[in-house]
């Protein structure tokens, strides 16, 4: 880790006791952009973090610099963390924050359990079903937990990212998870918890289908979905088929409408580039398998069709190499 000035860091008013002991620490696997929010915004909160990090580029950006946080008027402010890229170089963690990828879950599970405390918790706020799953399978069930946030942050460039869109994070109740949310809040991160894990995820699945197979096919930000006649129907359709299967499986969803909740977030994150069309922009893998993919399942093993996902999943898919 480079040595880097702390002029930019605001420091809350919590934290400016001098005989406060030092929060725990968070270890972050990922380095993309929300990653790299996440990162930031605890950092900036005086919350030790730690950035396991495998795409080189990003390595040696975050070595360098840190993270660097860029507001809309273009401002830069730059945040320390410590930048590993294997286990053996990080400390044994009693929190970690799991943002890859669906299809990197199972090879950072493997990662973690190298380096997550016995008694640790590992929250995954990731896209997608079964990464909790294959988190459990390998770190044991009593040691995750699962999340999801309606949060926005667009990769501008390795290690450099701009907040995209306020949002809560909605996290399944643990036993340990107490401590964990503290620190969260300490960052400023607006926090709720729901006791169904299901309905929570189910709820960010059924918005992840209507916007971000969308924009990533059209190239555009979310708010601009609202703006195309055609694209918005197109997302209501993808919401609503998506809802049936949840409500075909016997889970209610936390909101009434998806069509409302759908539009409510590429509203409220209208300058955001989605996740799945950042991906699609570098020229990498997407989540669209665990995302329209997982629901054109679902709807088979329920009887619900699923035309608008199954084609939105074939489309993006043939928009990314098969190799991942």
């Amino acid at each position: 880790m480079s040595a880097m000035s702390s002029k930019n860091l605001p420091l809350s008013d919590s934290l400016k006791d001098p005989a406060r002991s030092e929060p725990p620490g968070v270890l972050i696997m990922g380095s993309g952009a929300m990653a790299c929010l996440f990162a930031a915004r605890l950092a900036a909160a005086r919350i030790p973090v730690t950035m396991y990090a495998v795409r080189a580029e990003n390595v040696q950006a975050l070595q360098q610099n840190g993270v660097c946080l860029v507001d809309k008027s273009g401002s830069e402010k730059y945040y320390p963390v410590t930048v590993i890229s294997q286990a053996q170089e990080a400390a044994v963690a009693r929190y970690a924050l799991v943002t890859v990828k669906s299809w990197q879950t199972q090879r950072t599970a493997w990662r973690l359990a190298e380096c997550l405390a016995s008694d640790g918790l590992a929250l995954t706020l990731q896209n997608g079903l079964g990464n909790r799953e294959q988190l459990a399978h390998v770190l044991g069930a009593e040691r995750v937990t699962l999340g999801v946030t309606t949060l926005g942050s667009t990769a501008l460039s390795p290690g450099r990212v701009q907040p995209a869109g306020e949002g809560v994070i909605s996290l399944s109740a643990h036993p340990r998870l107490a401590p964990f949310t503290n620190l969260l809040q300490m960052a400023g991160f607006v926090i709720e918890t729901a006791p169904n894990a299901t309905v929570l995820l189910w709820g960010k699945l059924v918005i992840n289908a209507a916007i971000n197979p969308i924009t990533a096919l059209l190239g555009v930000p979310n708010g601009e979905l609202l703006r195309r006649p055609h694209a918005r129907a197109l997302l209501q359709a993808a919401a609503r088929e998506a809802a049936a299967v949840a409500v075909a499986q016997g889970i209610q969803l936390p909101y009434p409408d998806p069509v409302v909740a759908a539009e409510t977030i590429a509203r409220n994150t209208a300058e955001n580039r989605s996740s799945m069309l950042q991906d699609v922009q570098r020229g990498g893998p997407t989540e669209i398998d665990a995302i329209c993919g997982a629901i054109v399942n679902a709807g088979e093993r329920t009887g619900v069709p699923t035309p608008i996902n199954r084609t939105l999943w074939q489309l993006v898919n043939g928009l990314t190499p098969e190799d991942k």
